[in-house]
Formats: structure tokens, sequence, C-alpha cells
């Protein structure tokens, strides 16, 4: 498991230099987050909203923060000086991220309809949020240019053995089926135009941006079509109406062949090749879209980051495929696989996953 001394590392090593800068105010949380925060941020600290506001106003296009924390306050004022900030052009393109002494279901509530980048309850993890700051600053800044996606400094040490056995066991798979791939390529190609792999942008472990490839199963312009399906989507929504995850029952994007290689999981296999460069493991949890991983709080839900990425996972083998996975279950097994993987459970996880490859239903 990736320790908290290993985090810290990566969080000095990415704050010899500072040039993320911080406006902050959150009195409640400042003797314990200012020390720390000053340690890796160029940070100025105002008392209040409106001490915010006038510091806003002083600033020239250039000078502007890179982020703005801000304490959740007793009457919810903070959320009308979001709204108000979001509304401005110059403005709408910060990275918020709001502090709460306590859980509260509005507080949630308020922050989605927002748009807030982030919310994190009582107690707060510094090395996480070190870290979110860190993806959402550089993710925010090469957002309109995915092609020029560069990765987080931020490094999970995969143990030798689990490394050695990726290797081997991808390599010898890759060659092995070469000609099932040959095959696969030419159905793709003879149904419908397009490439025959389709590659996208993933997040995998430590906010590591890397080029995730598939066999495609949809027509072309899939992708844009994702936001008009939404309520196709398989995971449950939260109280707010909102999700993290997306995958859709009955997607009218995926081609009959399409259909075909995913009830297999045959459009995974182009994966194996993530495996032996290094970007995923054989095992381990599955690396996120980048709208997915932007969206997930990190208090709650960064651990999964913390493990490897993989091509298969315990979400896979005990709950894929079956329509009534909620996001809450999902995120759940995602974490405790991160705090608990071992060899010996990859190889649990890999004996299953074949029985576990064929989808029973749609989604």
């Amino acid at each position: 498991m990736y320790s908290r001394n290993m985090i810290q590392s990566e969080v000095n090593s990415n704050a010899t230099n500072k040039s993320i800068s911080i406006l902050y105010s959150a009195p409640f949380f400042s003797a314990e987050l200012v020390p720390e925060l000053d340690k890796h941020f160029i940070l100025h600290s105002e008392s209040n909203i409106q001490d915010v506001d006038n510091y806003i106003k002083e600033q020239s296009i250039y000078t502007l923060p890179d982020v703005i924390l801000l304490e959740v306050d007793e009457n919810l004022e903070c959320f009308e000086y979001v709204g108000k900030l979001k509304s401005n052009v110059l403005l709408k393109g910060l990275v918020i991220i709001l502090l709460a002494k306590e859980k509260d279901a509005k507080t949630r509530s308020l922050a989605m309809k927002y748009k807030v980048n982030d919310l994190y309850i009582v107690p707060i993890p510094i090395n996480d949020l070190c870290e979110r700051i860190f993806f959402l600053v550089k993710f925010k800044l090469i957002k309109p240019q995915l092609s020029d996606l560069s990765n987080v400094n931020f490094t999970y040490r995969t143990p030798l053995l689990k490394r050695l056995f990726d290797i081997v066991a991808s390599g010898l798979a890759l060659i092995i089926l070469l000609p099932f791939f040959v095959v696969i390529g030419l159905f793709i190609a003879l149904e419908s135009r397009g490439p025959i792999i389709f590659k996208s942008k993933r997040v995998g472990t430590g906010y590591k941006i890397f080029d995730f490839y598939k066999f495609r199963s949809m027509r072309v312009g899939a992708s844009k079509e994702l936001e008009q399906l939404s309520e196709l989507n398989q995971y449950d929504k939260s109280e707010d109406g909102s999700t993290t995850f997306v995958k859709l029952k009955n997607d009218p994007r995926i081609t009959k062949f399409g259909h075909f290689i995913r009830t297999f999981s045959i459009d995974e296999l182009p994966q194996l090749f993530n495996v032996f460069i290094g970007d995923m493991s054989l095992v381990g949890n599955r690396p996120l879209p980048l709208y997915e991983a932007e969206m997930l709080t990190s208090n709650e839900w960064t651990m999964r980051f913390l493990g490897p990425a993989g091509l298969t996972g315990l979400w896979q083998v005990s709950r894929r495929g079956k329509a009534n996975m909620s996001e809450r279950e999902r995120k759940k097994l995602d974490n405790f696989y991160a705090q608990n993987h071992s060899f010996w459970l990859d190889l649990k996880i890999l004996l299953k996953t074949l029985p576990a490859a064929v989808q029973k239903e749609k989604v």
C-alpha cells in the first residue's frame, strides 16, 4: 500500500518550486492547515468573504489566484459568493474548494449545484488535499488541449513481484492473442467507419493521466452523445440527483459487433499493452475518465487513487454486470482494494475474472 510517508515525499517534491497560488479564507481550520499549505503553495489569507471579494477585485487577470479555499459558514453565504464568481466570465475558471465543519446533505447539495471543485469535511486529510489541488489546477490548465495532458507528480511504486508478473503475463498474452486481435480488428473495420482502437485519456494511480486503449465498440462520435443519455446510467444518483460514475444500460451507441465484444469483455484486451508498458497493472482499480476523476470528492473517495490502476479488479469480479450496482458500492470496493491489495488477493481476483468477464446484463 502507498504509505503516508510516501505521499508526503511526493507532495514535498511538488513543492520544491511553488507555482500554485491559493486564496485562503477558512479561519476555523487555519491552525491546522495554513502552516502545511504554506509549505507547498503561494498562500494569501483573508479573514472573511468580504475581504476575499475585495482582494479579488484588486487583482489583474495575471495575478488572480489559482485556487480559492473557503470555509462553509453557518448561514451558507459562501455559496452565494461562489455563484457570483461563477457568473463572472473571467473568474468562473478558478478552482474552488470548500471546507466544512460537519457533514450535511444541504451543504453537499449546494456544492453540487454551484459546481465547486471539491468539498472537504472535518477531519481534513492534508496530504489528500494537497494532491487534489495539484491535480485540479493542472487539469484546469490543460483541459482545452487533451492531447497535451501531462502527468501529476505523484508516483505509485508497484511492488517488484507484481510488476514482474504484469510484464511476463501481459507480454505472453499479447504474443498469443495477436492473430485474434487481427480478426477482431477486421470485423470492426468492416462493420463501421472509424479507428479500430479507441484511445481516451484516463486517470490512474495518483492522478496519473495516460492513453487508455480499447477495441472500438461504438459508432464514431459516441462520446459527444453521453450527456443526452444520462438517464440510462446504471449507477444510482445521490440525494441531490448527481452521480460520478457513468455506465449506460442498453447503450444505443454500441454497434452490433460492439455488443458481442463487450459481452465477453474482448474490447478490453488492448489494455494488455497498457499493462505491459506500466500504465496499469493486471489487477487494480479501474482508471477513470477525466470527468469522473474530477468529480470525485477527495475526503471520502480519493483512497482509490492510492492503489494500483488495473485491467481487472475487485468490483469487476464481485458486482460487475449487475443492474443494481450502486455508485457507493463501487467506491467502497475500490477503497478496500487500495488499502488491502496484495499478490495473493490479485491471484484470487484473476481466477475469478474469466467467469465475471461474461456480462449477463447490458450495462
